[in-house]
């Protein structure tokens, strides 16, 4: 019965995750995803192997854009370095995979029904050009990876705790609505979970094997091998260093100087791991000084050179991450706080309230468990070595799992940009602690309860969330409704950092093209301070004043600058007045899609936080979605597969001097 629910489990994470994989129909709607696929078409098996490691020459370097590089219906740079903050085997897995389907394509794919996703999409079929089959082979890759998290953590947990916590932890991890919407995108973070669950399960086996025989050093460099292969998709995957060291410490047979040894031997076993699949991290210095001169005090701190385009990279991406660089489009968490923040997150959207409480609350009860409980044990004992070396002896599997999950939440929490994506790598543990914290009570009817109520309540969530892949993306139907009820030649409006509206579709009558409208846009987000002044506000209002139609695609903009009016004293006013009519604008068109669930929507809340009302028309559509509103939802959740439009048409044609004399 065992393998049947493991099966079952499975199957069912396999739905879950490839359900909708053309959620945007493949227009690129994710912008992390976007790029790294635009580099994904450069990447190419050497022909000639003479360049193979040269990065200007070489077609696996993503660090460069090849000089002779092209790809069919996009436009690709060429003969210049380019940014590229994220691990290589990602990249390189995803190009690898789109080309296995693109040789079984022509075998296998006749012998398919021709509607089926998998004919037409994955095994290209359809004759897609490049750009577009290499996002829904990754799409899929991405999906499947994240199927084989769900079976790493039943192994993981039936190891650790017996085979019912094992399968009700995969069973928790196969209904995790945030880990349903990244194996949804071809990004690094569900690659780096995957690498981070069989790296933390080969230390566990590691360390669990008997003090004699080879096995021990097996599990052992097969973790660090995997440790590897984290860092090499994600850089905070070195902090799978820390565990790996404390499975190897734990070893009670082996005397310091061995364990020293084997330590030695295990970083350099991810070292070189690290260093074949990401073979430009070490061989492309072709880059410039990145992080300037910087006046702390008294205290001058010279520019930097870093030379490594890998660690320049990492710099850049490092000082966003911090809230060093002032990057518009991680204001949103501003004023957030740490931890409470990714935890408030989780229970509203990522994981539901259910899930979200056991799994967190696991996590105080695995922690306290731990370190409470094994210390209470030898606290009559004083003598340190005495103390260590039980403790080894005292499930010394629970203390590696620990010292990965505790450090990378007090590391991550911390961050001043907090997308949920970032505790991706944590969660699985989550599921497992509160799985097992379950299945530890003592009444086998509470149990029971408990199980079904989380599991079964989640699985209705993930149900809900799933059926918006069944409608079309926002910003396609807006596109749509600008086509339909748009003359062209006129003018829309979109806001900087936003995607732009209406977008290019392919429709019945042939290819409708946003090239049919005169377009501009303002840029409310980017200035701050001193530069939030006239200039930048007449220079909005005059593209206003022109407008024949107002996009906001997103809460990317509103959603951010009311609440900071001490960093945006003129534009923070701009959302009250824009909203409540006064700027001549009339909301014509609003449009979303939620999860949703026998007529009830889950709808997240973009105008409470930064204190708006929405506009009347916005706020009657809203409520024609019969359902509870959950409050605010992190920006990243909801910006890339389901975005609230706003189209509003400029009926008061208002003036510039009429519009300025509004604000304050």
């Amino acid at each position: 019965m065992q393998a049947v629910f493991l099966a079952l489990i499975l199957l069912g994470a396999a739905v879950l995750r490839l359900t909708g994989l053309d959620w945007d129909s493949y227009n690129h709607y994710h912008p992390d995803e976007r790029y790294i696929t635009w580099v994904g078409t450069t990447i190419e098996w050497p022909q000639d192997w003479s360049g193979a490691l040269d990065p200007v020459r070489s077609g696996l370097n993503p660090f460069y854009w090849p000089a002779d590089a092209v790809s069919e219906g996009i436009v690709v740079e060429q003969g210049e370095p380019r940014r590229f903050a994220y691990g290589h085997l990602p990249l390189y897995l995803g190009v690898a995979f789109t080309r296995l389907l693109e040789r079984l394509g022509p075998a296998v794919g006749p012998r398919l029904p021709e509607d089926w996703l998998l004919t037409q999409d994955l095994l290209n079929q359809a004759g897609w050009i490049e750009f577009r089959h290499l996002t829904a082979a990754s799409r899929a890759l991405t999906a499947l990876v994240d199927v084989g998290t769900v079976a790493l953590l039943f192994w993981l947990g039936r190891r650790l705790y017996g085979p019912a916590v094992g399968l009700l932890a995969a069973g928790f991890l196969a209904v995790n609505v945030m880990h349903i919407q990244l194996a949804h995108f071809f990004t690094s973070d569900p690659y780096l979970t995957f690498f981070t669950v069989a790296a933390v399960l080969f230390m566990i086996l590691a360390v669990t094997q008997p003090e004699s025989g080879h096995r021990r050093i097996f599990w052992t460099m097969l973790a660090a091998m995997t440790v590897g292969l984290a860092v090499g998709s994600k850089f905070g995957g070195t902090l799978l260093l820390l565990p790996l060291a404390v499975a190897i410490w734990l070893d009670r047979e082996r005397p310091a100087r061995q364990r020293g040894l084997w330590l030695a031997a295990a970083g350099l076993v991810s070292a070189l791991t690290f260093v074949v699949t990401n073979p430009f991290a070490v061989l492309d210095w072709n880059c410039q000084a990145l992080t300037p001169a910087l006046q702390i005090g008294p205290a001058r701190i010279p520019a930097l050179s870093w030379g490594s385009c890998y660690l320049q990279n990492l710099a850049l991406q490092g000082t966003m991450v911090q809230g060093v660089r002032d990057v518009p489009f991680v204001r949103q968490y501003i004023g957030t706080m740490p931890y409470l923040y990714f935890i408030e997150m989780q229970l509203r959207w990522g994981m539901g309230p259910l899930l979200g409480v056991v799994a967190f609350v696991g996590f105080g009860w695995a922690v306290g468990k731990r370190v409470i409980g094994d210390w209470r044990l030898e606290i009559r004992d004083w003598r340190f070595q005495s103390l260590i070396s039980n403790l080894r002896m005292n499930n010394p599997a629970g203390w590696v799992v620990l010292a990965w999950t505790a450090p990378f939440f007090v590391s991550t929490g911390d961050l001043q940009v907090k997308f949920m994506r970032y505790l991706q790598p944590l969660t699985p543990f989550l599921m497992l602690y509160g799985a097992a914290m379950i299945l530890s009570w003592r009444q086998a009817l509470g149990r029971r309860v408990a199980a079904g109520v989380v599991l079964g309540g989640t699985a209705l969530y993930a149900l809900a969330f799933v059926k918006i892949y069944s409608q079309p993306h926002p910003w396609i139907t807006a596109s749509r409704w600008f086509y339909d009820n748009v003359p062209q030649g006129a003018t829309i409006v979109n806001e900087t950092w936003d995607d732009p509206l209406p977008d290019s579709l392919a429709v019945a009558e042939g290819v409708r093209r946003r090239t049919e409208f005169n377009t501009g846009e303002v840029n409310w987000l980017t200035g701050t301070e001193e530069a939030d002044d006239e200039d930048k506000l007449a220079s909005n209002l005059v593209a206003l004043a022109g407008a024949d139609y107002m996009v906001l695609a997103s809460n990317r903009n509103y959603g951010v600058i009311p609440r900071l009016p001490e960093r945006y004293p003129l534009s923070s006013q701009y959302y009250p007045l824009l909203f409540d009519g006064r700027l001549g604008f009339e909301v014509v068109y609003a449009g979303t899609r939620t999860p949703s669930l026998f007529g009830l929507h889950l709808k997240p809340d973009t105008f409470g936080w930064p204190g708006l009302r929405p506009p009347p028309a916005v706020a009657e559509y809203l409520d024609s979605l019969a359902g509870p509103n959950l409050g605010r939802a992190d920006e990243s959740f909801t910006v890339y597969d389901q975005p609230l439009v706003i189209i509003l048409e400029n009926r008061g044609r208002l003036t510039v001097e009429e519009m300025r004399a509004l604000f304050e």
